[in-house]
Parts: C-alpha cells; sequence; structure tokens
C-alpha cells in the first residue's frame, strides 16, 4: 500500500473491543502503514548516522488478555531487538501520533546514559518548546519540555522502571498526519533535532 496519512479509522482502532479484534486491525490498517514510514526513516536515518539502522514494529506478544491502547514502530541500530538501546519510535494512541527518541526501562547502561543527560539538562531544554517529554511510554501523559526538571532525569536515573522519552506530539486534529509528504518531513526533522541526544546517549554506554 501506499501511506498517504493517517485517518480516523487508525485512530479508532485503539476503540475496538477485544485483543484479537484489536490486533487484527492493527496488523491490517496500521502495520503496513509502520512498515512504508519506516522503511523511508530507516534510509534517511542510515544516512544521517552513517551506518545502518534497523526497523522494528511491535508485535505486543506479551500480550494475552488486555489489548493494547497504542502501537508504534522503532528504529535501532541493532538488528535482533530495540527495547535494550537507545531508539527512534513512531506509534499512536486513539488521539495522537507520538514521534520520540526513546529510553524505555530494559536500555543497556541505563544509569550511565541518565547520568550523561542530568549534565545535558541545559541543552535539552533548548529543543523546541513545542517537544514534550514522556516519563512512561505506556501512558499517554506528558510533560512540556520547558518543565523539564533535574528531577525528572534523577528518577530516570534511579528508579528501575522509569524511563525517558523526548520529542512531538502531533494531535489527531493537526493536519499534517493527512499528508504524507507533510508527515515525513516532520518525522525526518523531529530526529533530525534528537540525533545529538541518540548520538550522546551511545557514547554514555560504551
Amino acid at each position: 500500500m501506499d501511506f498517504n496519512g493517517f485517518t480516523k479509522e487508525d485512530f479508532d482502532t485503539f476503540l475496538i473491543d477485544g485483543l484479537e479484534n484489536r490486533m487484527e486491525a492493527i496488523q491490517t490498517r496500521i502495520q503496513p502503514k509502520f512498515r512504508e514510514i519506516g522503511n523511508y526513516l530507516t534510509d534517511y536515518l542510515s544516512v544521517q548516522l552513517g551506518n545502518e539502522v534497523f526497523l522494528h514494529i511491535a508485535k505486543h506478544a506479551r500480550r494475552k488478555v488486555n489489548p493494547p491502547n497504542d502501537t508504534w514502530l522503532a528504529i535501532a541500530d541493532n538488528k535482533r531487538g530495540y527495547k535494550k538501546h537507545p531508539h527512534f519510535q513512531v506509534g499512536l494512541f486513539d488521539d495522537h501520533v507520538f514521534i520520540w527518541l526513546a529510553l524505555i526501562y530494559e536500555l543497556d547502561y541505563k544509569k550511565e546514559i541518565a547520568k550523561s543527560f542530568i549534565k545535558s539538562l541545559d541543552k535539552i531544554k533548548q529543543l523546541p518548546e513545542h517537544y514534550v517529554v514522556s516519563l512512561d511510554h505506556m501512558k499517554k501523559d506528558s510533560i512540556a519540555i520547558t518543565d523539564l526538571e533535574m528531577k525528572h532525569l534523577e528518577r530516570f536515573r534511579d528508579v528501575k522502571k522509569a524511563e525517558f522519552l523526548v520529542g512531538q506530539h502531533l494531535p489527531i486534529r493537526d493536519t499534517r498526519l493527512q499528508d504524507k509528504d507533510a508527515f515525513l518531513d516532520t518525522a525526518k526533522q523531529t530526529f533530525q533535532t534528537l540525533i545529538p541526544f541518540y548520538q550522546q546517549a551511545l557514547e554514555a554506554k560504551s
């Protein structure tokens, strides 16, 4: 299929009752779009980073009863998986699309990466003021980049389940979501802005 943007039906996927029915909709409605978006962004990031990166599409394989409230693609420098590595994400809940640099709780060297980011708090806060931070990838909640404080990064360092994701939320009404070129350009620009922090995370774990 050709990705021409996200539709109301894509977002309504998360209103479908039952794990099996919702997963079927994710697989038929959203994952083909993720594959096209992901292949495009993987090529882009490989060039920008100067090394090969790999596309992963969330399978939600651990879920046995409760259907997922969101779904995503991830791009990482590891072919076998992404959760233990700094990675980029594009995904959606029922009311917005997110575009992240994601550092989630399974991350290797999480404490070292957090310490590096603590030293760079002022630099992180210089990201565009419409950027947001999530402290839990399972929740919709986010905080404005302007409200980011040292305590958030210290929690990321000290709490095993704490996470740090930074990037953009595009609400369902954002017209860029219905425009292929506008959306891909937004995703590329967001990743480009976040690449220095991705590279910093990689350096911190080496």
